[in-house]
Order: structure tokens, then sequence, then C-alpha cells
């Protein structure tokens, strides 16, 4: 009898309670691991967003930068000189019509628009396969010493609903093309030759366009859509709040205007 109480006990398992904690700790474990686990997912997707906001604006700024130290150039042997200034901007509203007599046409953006007049030639452009100058969206414009137009805004995709940047080149006039995803808004002022501040567009006349030496550019990103509350600077250097859960990055660049008499110090 006794004998066969000892290989009872032998072979007795785990009482219901020490399973219950084995349980219990395994969960506490697993729990751990999966909060872990979303933890750093929602950090790495965090830092990806951030790192697209980022190569959007600075993207953004060398584009437009480029083109406004573009704008004006004509060729050493031109023999005739620009039709208009070489520079021309709109405040919440994009340049439209003829590329001699250009308009401001509103956003619902609220972005501000730009365009760049210059000359084109092999060197300020890239050349098509043909050989002719090219525009912002690289189409085919003429041959060189041609007027190119490159006008700029930034509205939502009709296709995406997401913000880009757009480009209306000479090459197709009244046919904008999206450049770099995720750009909200523009803001641009101007600097006058001898003037002590910049100013919106919407207060220079049509006669000081051709007095404009530099640019204060700004180019508002926006990104994913994350369950948070972002605050950022605007292109104002207001603080403001995201409350759609995207976040926000303003890039800002002073540009010189390479192709005029004077510029500010």
């Amino acid at each position: 009898m006794n004998k066969r109480r000892a290989a009872v006990c032998r072979q007795g398992g785990h009482t219901l309670l020490e399973l219950t904690i084995a349980i219990a700790l395994g969960l506490v474990v697993t729990l751990g691991a999966l909060s872990a686990y979303r933890a750093q997912r929602q950090a790495f997707a965090y830092a990806s967003d951030a790192t697209r906001i980022h190569e959007a604006g600075m993207n953004a700024l060398m584009l437009v930068g480029e083109q406004i130290q573009m704008a004006g150039f004509v060729a050493a042997d031109a023999r005739a000189p620009l039709a208009a200034p070489a520079i021309f901007g709109c405040t919440a509203g994009r340049p439209a019509g003829a590329d001699a007599v250009l308009a401001c046409e509103s956003l619902s953006s609220r972005s501000d628009g730009l365009a760049v007049r210059y000359q084109g030639d092999g060197i300020s452009t890239w050349p098509a396969t043909s050989g002719q100058v090219t525009d912002c969206l690289g189409q085919a414009v003429g041959a060189a010493g041609v007027e190119v137009v490159n006008r700029y805004h930034a509205k939502a995709s009709s296709s995406t609903g997401e913000p880009e940047l757009y480009c209306e080149g000479s090459g197709k006039v009244g046919t904008a093309q999206p450049l770099v995803e995720g750009v909200e808004r523009l803001r641009l002022r101007y600097w006058i030759a001898g003037a002590a501040q910049a100013l919106d567009a919407s207060a220079l006349t049509r006669e000081q366009w051709a007095s404009v030496v530099a640019v204060d550019l700004c180019v508002l990103v926006r990104g994913a859509t994350f369950p948070r509350r972002t605050r950022y600077l605007d292109c104002d250097g207001a603080q403001a709040f995201g409350a759609d859960g995207r976040a926000r990055q303003a890039f800002w660049r002073h540009v010189v205007l390479r192709n005029v008499a004077q510029a500010p110090s």
C-alpha cells in the first residue's frame, strides 16, 4: 500500500494554482513584448514620417530656390530683353493667364504662387532630346534664347487628396504637374531694392516687380496621419496646432536674384 501511494505521489502534476500563475506570467510577458513591439513600430513610423517631411521640404526649397536664382537671366548675346519682369507672385493664389501679362487666380489652399522668367539655353536648362530648351517639367519650349516662364504653387491633388508642389511650364501652358508630395503651402515675401522689410505680393504694384532683388521663401510640409496632436511653427513664425494628427514643418530660405543690378547685403 505504501509503495502504491509513493508511486501516485511521484506521478502527481502541478496544482491549479500553479497553472494559473504560470499562465498569468506568460500573458504578462506576451503583453509586454507586444507593447514594446508596438512602441518600436510607432517610433519607427514617426521617424520615417519626419524623414519624409524633411526630404520634401529640402527638395522644394532647392527646386524653387534655384529657379528664383535663375530669374532674369539673359544671355550676353541676346537680341531682346525679357517681355516682363523676371519674377511675379500672388498672395493666396497662383499666376495665371498669358506669359506676357500674368494675373492672379485664388487658391483654396491659401498657398502663394510664383512665376519665374528667364531666357533658356543649353546651360540654364537641361536640353530635350531634340536639343531644345526645357521648362520645369522637362518639356521642350524652343531653341536657345527662347523665354521660359515657370509657375509654382501648392494645392491638394485631385486624385489622392494629398498636398503637392506643382509647376506649370511654358512647354504646355495650362497644365500643371506635381513635383514634390506633401507641400501644403508656399509663403513668399519680396525684397524691393532699398526696402527696409520684405513685402507680400499683394502689397506690390505691377511696376515694382522689376525692382525685386530677393525673396524670402517658406515651404510648409505635411506628414502622414497619426493619432496625436501636433504643434509647429507656421510660415509666419506663429505657433499652430495640427488637430488632424499630421505633423507639419516649415522650411525657410532667403534667395537673392543673381541677375539683377542691386541686391540687399
